[in-house]
């Protein structure tokens, strides 16, 4: 009669970015949700699990960095009948597949949940079946209490409760006996009063909201791959912006985590760092105003723990233009990204061509099923180039998941990697870098050449 223990958990896609540009693979349009978002109270099935497990929940953050921790699940898939699984986050193709999580753009938000009717009879989850069979839905005392909670993780399970109920909420476990009715907490709800409980709920600004959002590193994060988790939201949150190159540039969410974003520095490969933020409304939060803050101490290589704060300073309003918002990207969830906090460096490179040119290819970090390189071009003439090309081959079994600073294609394992409109003058004796993210077990590529023009 209830839902014991599950995680559905994201680790840290394979996305990197830097301050310049950010070029991934397979990029997919984005898709929008078919579920309508509550305006007024929903009655669905309510489950409880355990809690978000290690090192994230499915919006991004640790359960230690949470504002409550009184928080709830969205369903993932909208796929009554359905079981089936398909790749996140979910393409405008799949986007009639797509429930109230809503690739993430519903994380942080708050939920009030009251409690509803029980079931006496069997509410076992079967797809397609009545959630309530050999029984009646009842109402009991305990009706009417409520709880505001906060939207934290995601419910993909190939159950009724997460497929064929579109409001349907998961709750957190701990949370179940802290509803509150005529102002006392129901202490006993759980486990004698459970039995899979009806719930009625919307979305609410977080409650007397006060003071300023939170912005944390992720594990991993470095200088080339900056990864950010932005909490303590007033109501949600539906973009990042980062200030690069003197634009601002819409960041791309850290797969459907949608309380992490891969951003940039205020220069290419530098640490230091200026975002703005949108909320649910896709509003600029606080009026426009701007983040500043560096790579803490504590990540000088990279990111070791699964969250590290980091201190801002903030500015006025903003008047500056926004930027272009760009399509989601499809990353595979399922790739632990473990970065080691000393990665091995190994490289190969190109000799001098006739064009004055060369190459550089050195494995910056590495971790189970892939890696990072950097490849550094010199200008090895005695005039600044127009533009360049680097070409290399990629060992059998590896793929390039993710490029900055460059405009990069692959044809079988024949990539080609040529400047950006901002990277291809290089002044002689001068170089500029790349980069990528890579699966496969290492990037010892062969056949490395380089063109200047």
């Amino acid at each position: 009669m209830h839902r014991g223990i599950w995680w559905v958990r994201l680790a840290i896609p394979v996305i990197a970015a830097a301050g310049a540009a950010l070029i991934v693979l397979a990029l997919q349009p984005a898709a929008r949700a078919t579920v309508p978002e509550p305006t007024a109270p929903v009655t669905g099935n309510a489950t409880y699990f355990d809690g978000l497990g290690a090192p994230y929940g499915g919006c991004g953050l640790p359960q230690a960095e949470l504002e409550t921790q009184n928080f709830v699940a969205l369903n993932v898939f909208d796929t009554p009948g359905s079981g089936t699984f398909y790749p996140r986050p979910l393409s405008s193709a799949d986007a009639d597949k797509m429930g109230i999580w809503n690739n993430g753009h519903n994380c942080g938000r708050w939920v009030r949940v009251s409690i509803g009717d029980y079931c006496t009879g069997v509410n076992d989850g079967a797809l397609g079946q009545a959630f309530c069979r050999s029984g009646a839905w009842t109402t009991d005392a305990y009706n009417g209490g409520t709880l505001d909670m906060i939207v934290a993780d995601s419910c993909g399970d190939s159950n009724a409760w997460c497929r064929d109920d579109r409001y349907h909420l998961d709750l957190s476990k701990d949370s179940l006996n802290k509803f509150v009715k005529n102002g006392a907490p129901m202490t006993d709800l759980y486990p004698s009063h459970w039995n899979n409980r009806h719930v009625s709920w919307q979305f609410i600004p977080a409650p007397a909201y006060s003071g300023d959002i939170k912005i944390g590193f992720l594990s991993g994060a470095q200088r080339w791959w900056p990864a950010i988790a932005v909490s303590k939201l007033p109501n949600g949150v539906h973009g990042v912006e980062y200030f690069a190159d003197g634009a601002w540039k819409a960041a791309t969410m850290n797969g459907d985590m949608g309380q992490s974003y891969i951003i940039g520095g205020t220069t290419s490969g530098g640490t230091d760092f200026r975002i703005r933020v949108r909320d649910v409304n896709d509003a600029l939060l606080f009026n426009g105003r701007e983040y500043a803050f560096s790579l803490p101490a504590a990540c000088s290589s990279q990111c070791s723990q699964a969250y590290t704060q980091a201190t801002y300073t903030t500015t006025s309003t903003s008047t500056s233009p926004s930027p272009s918002r760009s399509a989601s990207a499809s990353a595979s969830p399922s790739a632990s990204v473990s970065a080691s906090a000393s990665p091995s460096r190994s490289a190969s490179s190109s000799p001098a061509p006739a064009g004055g040119c060369s190459a550089a290819v050195t494995t910056t970090g590495s971790w189970s099923g892939g890696g990072q390189a950097e490849v550094k071009v010199t200008n090895t003439g005695t005039a600044p180039t127009s533009g360049w090309t680097v070409r290399f081959t990629l060992p059998a079994g590896v793929t390039i998941a993710s490029s900055w600073n460059v405009t990069l294609s692959a044809s079988g394992q024949t990539v080609t990697a040529s400047n950006a409109s901002y990277n291809g003058t290089i002044g002689a004796n001068a170089s500029t870098s790349w980069g990528v993210v890579f699966n496969g077990p290492n990037f010892a590529v062969t056949n490395v050449g380089c063109s200047a023009r």
